[in-house]
């Protein structure tokens, strides 16, 4: 039996256990960067709801959060709560 698949396995697990909701990545947050520089920053985004050219954006993992919300894809606010 190949241990490859056991290899990707155990690297996806891994991969996924490095959340970026993280004090560092939230203190690099600033009003007005674009939404693009917000994913790259901290990956996709665990939800978006908007309407009317606002978005309210949250980055979740098991124990913090990130919400951001944006005005035609630019940040106006941002909040975190469990950050480490």
């Amino acid at each position: 039996m190949s241990l490859r698949p056991l290899a990707l396995l155990a690297c996806a697990l891994l991969l996924s256990a490095c959340s970026k909701v993280t004090q560092e990545n939230f203190a690099q947050l600033r009003t007005g960067m674009s939404k693009a520089e917000v994913e790259a920053l901290l990956g996709a985004p665990s939800e978006c709801a908007g309407a009317l050219g606002f978005t309210s954006c949250n980055w979740a993992d098991e124990r913090a959060l990130i919400s951001v919300q944006f005005g035609n894809d630019k940040v106006l606010v941002f909040s975190g709560s469990g950050l480490k």
